[in-house]
């Protein structure tokens, strides 16, 4: 019978077998840096995914020609980020990846879509509520008046990796929660004849109650992002506002800056 060693190491030969580091000894970068830079833009872009075996630390010094302490240092530092775990008797395992998403007018499932990062979605909550004074506001209705709440988790490689908060004006179009669990909000009222033109967002961050630590897989307390959006079609009616919160330890927006002439 094969030991669990001997099966981890068969299980991480397909995944190491894929990996090609290009490593300047030369560089004023340490190699550790290096290294760990080079296998955080491979789990990234999915060539190791969630699950995917390295191996231990002595077949990957071995393999790469670098000292063991290079090697424990590279890994640590993508331990230290979420996106490896070091497992007894197994080795260093892909645990996730950490999604980058762009600060544009776009959907989460679109951008995930497009990464490769296999998003699924559950509903939560599909139903009309009487809408919050500052739902209302935003979307331009009388307070109280009928909106229709949606609520999804959105998951990557089966981790849950946001919580989509989403309030419509009642009647914009047929909000099947089968269909919002096959694809994305964005793309259904795309599919409905609804062109969205620009946004008001606002993002910051803030501690994760238990009940949407429980929901998000994280302790109570860790940190969140949150985003709160206004949607505008092209004629300037407010279609959508959503305020959603997402898991800092796998999550963050990129900001493209330019300066002002």
């Amino acid at each position: 019978m094969a030991k669990t060693g001997d099966r981890a190491r068969a299980a991480a030969e397909p995944a190491l077998s894929t990996l090609d580091f290009a490593l300047d000894r030369g560089s004023p970068v340490p190699l550790y840096h290096q290294l760990a830079q080079q296998l955080e833009a491979v789990i990234e872009h999915g060539v190791l995914a969630p699950g995917n075996l390295l191996g231990n630390e002595v077949d990957l010094s071995v393999r790469l020609g670098l000292s063991r302490p290079t090697v424990r240092q590279a890994i640590q530092s993508l331990v230290d980020k979420g996106l490896l775990v070091r497992r007894r008797g197994v080795g260093t395992q892909v645990v996730h990846s950490h999604v980058r998403r762009p600060l544009e007018l776009s959907s989460l499932y679109d951008d995930l879509e497009a990464a490769g990062q296999g998003p699924t979605t559950q509903v939560v909550r599909n139903e009309t509520v009487p809408a919050p004074a500052g739902v209302a506001a935003a979307l331009g209705l009388a307070e109280g008046g009928e909106v229709v709440l949606l609520e999804r988790l959105r998951r990557t490689h089966g981790q849950p990796v946001a919580l989509l908060g989403n309030y419509l004006p009642p009647g914009l179009l047929d909000l099947d929660s089968a269909r919002l669990e096959a694809t994305g909000l964005y793309r259904m009222l795309r599919t409905a004849g609804i062109t969205l033109h620009s946004a008001r967002q606002t993002v910051g961050a803030r501690s994760a109650t238990a009940q949407e630590a429980a929901r998000l897989d994280e302790k109570e307390g860790a940190a969140l992002l949150t985003m709160q959006r206004t949607a505008y079609d092209d004629t300037g009616r407010p279609v959508e506002y959503g305020t959603h919160i997402y898991r800092a330890s796998r999550y963050s927006f990129d900001f493209q800056l330019l300066v002002r002439s």
